[in-house]
């Protein structure tokens, strides 16, 4: 045992993923029930020797996973992530004393995350674009990343070459990269400003790689409208719009957004974004669009106007933080879908309780604000019937989950 070393066992893992000691001592990199030894520096085992693993240990199957930061949880096995997974989301709503029941994860498949944002910085010979080490500036390169699409990860050349033409050799660039229907979709953030020399230079390069469209800050050079498909509608979100994870995500969501409203005829959907859930609700049900940001209710209500066979969509520009829609607002409608950012909707969801809509569908990306707002809700006399977790997040600590509410008469 290395001079100063100290033995511990692993009790538990916290929200970020490190292992944790009594005392307590965090331990990067290890599962509940393993015994390790290491230095310990200010309740820090930096760099832990396992003693006794846990028989939920697996080899990461990314050959980057040691040095990258991208993920958390490659050396557990997908049956422990999605039981720990689980069991966050059930802490979550035990603190507030609901039960009820967990459905089956979904996990999305590897490979099929659609849109990363990819740091990149010049170096001498050129550039590196990669993900940034746990706890870290220093950038990593993935080349072959398990968890991006095959053509995500293929992008990393173009996004150095990007950064090659337009980046200073001081600062770090950031180049979100997503998929859509008619090719890759970059937004570029923390380039040089752009003169009329990089703006040629720019969409020269956009049209070798065959680009849908390149956002360089404020300067957007589209090629072929970049459409992402929800539902019947083709929508062209404004450039680094929100945008699910996985298409397979989306699809499990959508799903049980779908069968928590089943039957309603008139949804009013908060936190709307460009119509993930408004625009296939559409299908079957008016539907009432709220989003803070005109851009993407603007290329919602587009892709509405464009599409066959969809009920009325109408739509309105409100920040549902400072200005919740009111019980006055909200009678009309029979369903709401919720889906706000990790802080949550406390604001709006003691407005739903006031108005008690009879279904609500409530997607979360945070377990402590989602269960915070569920029990205000069942508080007011609504039911939880049921919750599934959606892991789009593949490996990492992040956990998504979906509800169903039903006001019991």
């Amino acid at each position: 045992m290395t001079e100063g070393a100290q033995q511990v066992v692993i009790e538990r893992l916290g929200h970020h993923g490190d292992g944790i000691a009594e005392g307590p001592v965090y331990v990067p990199g290890v599962l509940p029930g393993e015994v390790v030894t290491g230095v310990i520096e200010r309740g820090l085992m930096v760099a832990p020797k396992i003693v006794t693993p846990s028989d939920q240990r697996v080899s990461p199957p990314c050959r980057h996973a040691k040095s990258c930061g991208g993920c958390q949880l490659q050396h557990a096995s997908d049956g422990f992530v999605t039981g720990w997974k689980e069991n966050v989301v059930r802490r979550a709503l035990e603190a507030h004393g609901l039960v009820c029941p967990m459905r089956a994860t979904v996990t999305s498949p590897e490979r099929s995350r659609r849109r990363a944002a990819f740091s990149v910085r010049r170096t001498k010979k050129g550039a590196m674009a990669g993900f940034h080490m746990k706890g870290s500036d220093v950038l990593v390169a993935v080349p072959e990343c398990r968890l991006v699409t095959p053509s995500l990860a293929g992008a990393l050349p173009l996004v150095e070459r990007l950064a090659v033409a337009g980046a200073s050799r001081k600062g770090e660039v950031s180049v979100l990269v997503t998929e859509s229907g008619s090719g890759l979709d970059l937004t570029v953030k923390g380039g040089k400003p752009v003169d009329d020399a990089l703006r040629i230079e720019l969409a020269g390069i956009a049209q070798e790689a065959g680009l849908a469209r390149l956002a360089w800050d404020d300067e957007v050079l589209t090629f072929k409208p970049p459409f992402q498909q929800f539902g019947a509608a083709a929508v062209v979100p404004p450039p680094g719009a929100f945008l699910q994870a996985t298409a397979a995500g989306q699809a499990a969501l959508l799903a049980a957004v779908e069968e928590a409203l089943a039957g309603c005829t008139h949804i009013a959907d908060l936190f709307a974004g460009c119509g993930t859930f408004a625009l296939p609700l559409a299908a079957r049900a008016r539907v009432h669009a709220v989003e803070s940001d005109a851009a993407m209710l603007k290329a919602l209500d587009k892709g509405w106007r464009e599409a066959q066979g969809m009920r009325h969509v109408t739509h309105e520009a409100r920040d549902l933080f400072r200005n919740p829609l009111l019980p006055d607002e909200l009678r009309r409608f029979d369903g709401v879908v919720i889906d706000p950012p990790r802080a949550g909707a406390e604001a709006q969801v003691a407005e739903l309780a006031r108005a008690r809509v009879p279904r609500i569908a409530h997607v979360s990306c945070n377990p402590v604000s989602f269960a915070r707002d569920c029990a205000l809700l069942v508080s007011a006399g609504y039911r939880l019937y049921w919750v599934q977790v959606v892991d789009q997040f593949r490996w990492s600590t992040h956990v998504e989950q979906v509800a169903a509410l039903q006001l019991e008469e």
